[in-house]
């Protein structure tokens, strides 16, 4: 019994960690577009928001590191700069993409005020929580997910036994593709490699007497109950949106989208509800990423209280000017830096999870250079040169889909491992 309540526990901390509100504005619009292929952009969508992000729990749970500790097998130079490069897109588009949300769910409803104001009250006081660090945050977010999740539930459970099955025609030209690519923009896989060794941690804190295999056990089963989770939420949330194509209008936005469904299958009062917990999750979450950059530039400059303040000042600078726009600006300027560097978030997870017989320092560097220049052309093609590297992409398998680098890193892991296995590579 005492084992299945740790194993619940830490399935719910992990799930916690994952479900950010942010994220709800995602399936359901998926859904909305996907049609009669809405399971495939599940499927899909699932693969980037929920598998590669648990596994990066278990590569955490392997390592026992931090974020430097993902990359340091290339160079710990490397190491760094990604390390440097995580914190400050986290804090230039997740982090203010709350606000906005915060923004479009909570205030634009109810009030005509513009972004701006949202955003400086919003990133007011998220600087006021992370100068002065409260229990308070937390015991909020234990009790805003299990609500939101009931809500959800309802919304779901609704949906399937009173609404007709009719899910019209995809959008897409690749579901499964697009339905990976729009589960970058949860920033999961990042948000595992971040803040994932805070769940660690806490399970090496309140289970001292197991050994290293009964708590690699412990993270493996709960990742996988939190996975499960997430699955479920997310799939029923893009069956919904799937269901309802023909009740709002094509040009909806993602947080419109979502208001409107509430309505319609909870009523206006429930819809307010969850306005209000997803505001105040999404709160959470803004205080979580600008105080874990703060903590990392502090660590950089030995533990100085001055380049946490600044850092953070910093943080909520960058949170007022970028989140004083919509939510689909700050999606579509996210997209470049996910391209180039979710790509690379990905395969130091998988490498981090292998056997190190198959993760030699040389391979790490082989993988990471190549997934990293294969990249580029889809990074580009983001910010107006798609014409320009068109002939590049046509020739690169699955480039057309904006995953150019899955096949080069592939081969280049398989080519390097057999090379290795043929002659000792000394690290």
């Amino acid at each position: 019994m005492q084992n299945t309540k740790e194993t619940l526990v830490t399935a719910f901390a992990l799930f916690s960690l994952f479900f950010g509100a942010g994220n709800l504005i995602f399936p359901p619009l998926l859904g909305f577009q996907s049609g009669n292929m809405w399971w495939l952009v599940a499927l899909g969508f699932c693969v980037s928001a929920v598998l590669i992000p648990l596994f990066g729990i278990l590569a955490h749970a392997k390592i026992q590191g931090t974020i430097f500790d993902f990359g340091k097998k290339v160079s710990r130079t490397f190491s760094l700069m990604y390390s440097i490069l995580i914190y400050a897109i986290s804090v230039s588009l997740p982090s203010p993409r709350t606000a906005s949300v915060t923004h479009e769910i909570a205030v634009q409803p109810f009030f005509d005020s513009p972004y701006i104001v949202t955003s400086i009250i919003y990133f007011a006081l998220v600087f006021v929580f992370v100068m002065n660090r409260s229990k308070l945050l937390n015991i909020l977010g234990k009790l805003l997910t299990p609500a939101i999740i009931l809500i959800l539930l309802a919304i779901i459970g609704i949906t399937v036994f009173y609404f007709d099955f009719n899910f019209g025609t995809t959008h897409f030209d690749s579901p499964f593709t697009h339905g990976i690519l729009e589960g970058y923009q949860t920033f999961d896989a990042i948000g595992a490699v971040v803040v994932g060794g805070v769940i660690i941690v806490s399970v090496n804190i309140s289970n001292k007497e197991k050994t290293f295999e009964e708590k690699k056990s412990l993270i493996r089963k709960a990742g996988w109950l939190a996975g499960t989770a997430l699955f479920v939420i997310y799939a029923g949330l893009i069956f919904t949106g799937a269901v309802m194509h023909n009740e709002f209008d094509a040009d909806i936005t993602r947080t419109a989208l979502l208001n409107s469904i509430s309505i319609k299958t909870l009523g206006s009062t429930a819809n307010l509800f969850l306005s209000i917990l997803v505001s105040l999750a999404c709160f959470t979450t803004a205080v979580g990423i600008v105080t874990g950059t703060a903590d990392f530039i502090r660590h950089l400059f030995n533990d100085s209280q001055v380049a946490y303040t600044v850092t953070a000042v910093l943080g909520c600078i960058l949170g007022v000017v970028m989140g004083q726009f919509n939510v689909a600006y700050i999606v579509t300027v996210a997209l470049p830096a996910l391209m180039f560097i979710y790509p690379i978030t990905i395969i130091l997870i998988l490498l981090n999870i292998l056997p190190e017989k198959y993760a030699s320092t040389l391979v790490f560097r082989s993988v990471v250079i190549v997934t990293a220049v294969f990249s580029i052309p889809d990074f580009l093609s983001t910010i107006g040169y798609a014409h320009e590297v068109i002939s590049i992409k046509e020739l690169v398998p699955l480039s057309t889909y904006n995953m150019g680098w899955v096949l080069p890193a592939f081969i280049t892991f398989a080519i390097v491992n057999v090379l290795g296995s043929k002659k000792p590579i000394h690290e």
